[in-house]
């Protein structure tokens, strides 16, 4: 028998695999102005180059985290790891827009195999109360690390290489993240495997798949438009389809029932909420960062650091904290906090507001967020049976892609029917081409105020740019105080349905994480 891998060394390795994929989500996005200027990659393309790897990620979530049950974590976790890797770095040889799509798609696939297989891992060693919560903690943290300096490590390496060595730079980063799981993490397989359960696999898939797509799509077709209402009919239809079809199975991928328990369904409506108020976020604060205070994207990473320190501290506090004070008070208390950022960004918001100001307003952000995201998820994973330990990492890790995708198309879609508005009535009378190039983004409307004054048109230039400054912060505003309300409403739902503590005897049909021993850690680790 050998001596089972010492529990920090696989902490750091699972947390290492998980930084990879949270870091592509934010580094890829500051080289899409690149793309279009070298890759010439249209607005439509590079949509796609985004939108390919999200929605790929959230159709094979549940997916992924069934079969890893099935067949083992550990090797799903390494797969996932060697797809994205050799993917990402295929990508950097991309020499045209649809080559760099697919990579993006296939790298999705390496994403979802990888993300469910961390937490799953990270629940099966650390099995008592207070390590997963600290384990959870830092896996939280490291998201929230990752998401903020994605932008630094990109715009570094755009500022001294191409585009490409944002690709090539995820593949050797991926090889050495092997190399630790390999090494370090133990193997995790149920000693009774079930049977694949192939109708839920593909219903499930099918679900996310065209949900997420309907979301993305929303937005320029129209959130009443036909083939939007289609699609979340389709949609419905599908999850109905799923749960009828899990609840006759004699061995489901997904046991339902798991979600009359308000520690699982509770928690993870809160965690669809807070990820609705990050994506929110990024999408609205990277646009007055790069817009409105000119900054590039080496220096937006760098100005978005309090929030990565916080939330950093939020997830690390917030787990112990759940497990001594409970976890409907912490979460709660988070979710209040993230309404209370926004509110105040609604009402205090301005192109000369001072930097402290914005700085603080960001540490009660981030804090909102750590407190949130993992005292839910710790309450997520202690409702989940041991022997389904990755599908439940799965829900937990699609409720995190659909808030994130519903706060960018919901906020996104709010703040461009207001900033048009206001830019109608506000703008001075242009060419067509050139109003219709400032309705596009606040962005392109400085473009063409710097157009209009290489031109000799000085105070018509300086027109352009307050009438698309105010329509910026008007759409800004409104855009934060619907963020803000969807915050308050999480804080009321985790208030009165998420329970402080976890039950005293857990009931017989499961065998949650929290009872568990570290048994399966001990006989997993033989090798």
């Amino acid at each position: 028998m050998t001596r089972p891998p010492s529990k920090p060394l696989v902490l750091v390795a699972l947390l290492a695999a998980s930084f990879v994929i949270n870091l592509d989500t934010t580094l890829v996005n500051v080289a899409l102005p690149t793309l279009i200027r070298e890759l010439g990659t249209s607005t439509a393309q590079l949509q796609w180059v985004v939108d390919a790897y999200n929605l790929v990620f959230a159709a094979l979530l549940l997916t992924s985290g069934s079969l890893s049950d099935r067949f083992g974590r550990k090797g799903m976790l390494l797969a996932g790891l060697l797809v994205f890797g050799l993917a990402s770095f295929t990508g950097g040889y991309a020499d045209t827009p649809a080559e760099l799509i697919a990579a993006r798609a296939v790298m999705g696939l390496g994403a979802a195999m990888t993300f469910p297989a961390t937490l799953s891992l990270l629940t099966g060693v650390f099995t008592s109360r207070k390590e997963r919560a600290l384990s959870i903690g830092l896996w939280g943290a490291t998201a929230g690390m990752a998401i903020a300096l994605g932008p630094i490590a990109g715009g570094f390496l755009l500022k001294h290489y191409s585009w490409s060595s944002i690709f090539y730079t995820l593949g050797p980063v991926s090889l050495a993240v092997i190399v630790l799981v390999a090494v370090f993490v133990p193997r995790s397989q149920n000693p009774l495997p079930h049977r694949l359960d192939l109708p839920g696999l593909v219903l499930s898939g099918g679900f996310m798949g065209l949900l997420v797509y309907t979301i993305i799509e929303a937005p320029d077709r129209g959130w009443a438009s036909p083939a939007s209402l289609a699609g979340f009919t389709g949609a419905v239809l599908l999850l109905i389809a799923f749960i009828v079809g899990e609840r006759r199975a004699e061995e489901p991928m997904l046991d339902v029932r798991l979600f009359k328990d308000m520690r699982f369904s509770a928690a993870s409506a809160s965690v669809t909420i807070a990820f609705f108020t990050l994506f929110g976020f990024i999408f609205l604060m990277t646009q007055f960062f790069q817009f409105v205070r000119t900054y590039s994207p080496l220096s937006t990473g760098v100005h978005l650091l309090p929030v990565a320190v916080s939330v950093a501290v939020g997830s690390t506090l917030g787990t112990r904290l759940a497990v001594r004070a409970g976890t409907k008070a912490v979460v709660t208390a988070g979710l209040a906090l993230q309404a209370a950022f926004y509110f105040w960004v609604a009402s205090d918001i301005s192109p000369t507001l001072g930097y402290g100001v914005i700085a603080a307003q960001m540490v009660v952000y981030g804090l909102g967020m750590g407190l949130t995201s993992a005292p839910a998820t710790e309450s997520i994973m202690g409702a989940v049976a041991a022997d389904q330990a990755g599908v439940g990492s799965a829900v937990n890790d699609s409720t995190r892609l659909l808030g994130g995708t519903l706060g960018v198309a919901v906020i996104g879609s709010v703040y461009a029917s207001l900033y048009g508005a206001r830019l109608d009535t506000a703008l001075p009378a242009l060419p067509s081409a050139l109003t219709d190039l400032a309705h596009q983004s606040v962005g392109a409307a400085f473009g063409v105020s710097g157009q209009l004054a290489a031109d000799g048109r000085p105070a018509v230039a300086e027109a352009v740019r307050q009438a698309a400054t105010s329509a910026f912060d008007h759409g800004l505003s409104v855009g934060c105080v619907v963020a803000g309300v969807v915050a308050v409403a999480g804080a009321l739902l985790a208030a009165v349905f998420l329970p402080a503590q976890p039950p005293q005897q857990p009931g017989q049909a499961h065998r949650p994480a929290d009872s568990a021993d570290s048994t399966n850690y001990r006989k997993d680790s033989v090798s």
